[in-house]
């Protein structure tokens, strides 16, 4: 266990194992939110166990996607990882959006 760890370290560019545990951490409040928000917003919109499945979806990627990016982004500014998760997220949509990787890094937003 302690070896995949060190790879996904080295991987994110961290040395700390405190740091790990914040990132890791960031990364299931962010999911654990999601759920709060999930079962009031599908009442809300009516939606019951015998909807069909592919309406669940089709309602749930488009609303809870960039939600939980967006709690990525709180929690890591509470917990003090703001800059790393931001880094996350702008490759994760450079990615998404089919963009070629540049060599230079990518600068803050202004």
């Amino acid at each position: 266990m302690r070896k995949i760890i060190e790879k996904i370290k080295a991987k994110w560019g961290i040395k700390s194992d405190w740091r790990f545990f914040k990132i890791n951490l960031i990364f299931a409040l962010a999911g654990m939110c999601i759920v709060f928000v999930r079962k009031p917003l599908f009442h809300l919109l009516h939606i019951t166990h015998s909807t069909p499945l592919w309406i669940k979806i089709a309602v749930y990627v488009p609303i809870f996607f960039p939600t939980y990016q967006m709690n990525l982004l709180i929690w890591g500014f509470i917990l003090g990882e703001f800059e790393f998760v931001l880094e996350k997220e702008k490759r994760l949509w450079i990615f998404l959006l089919g963009r070629k990787r540049s060599t230079q890094p990518i600068s803050p937003i202004s």
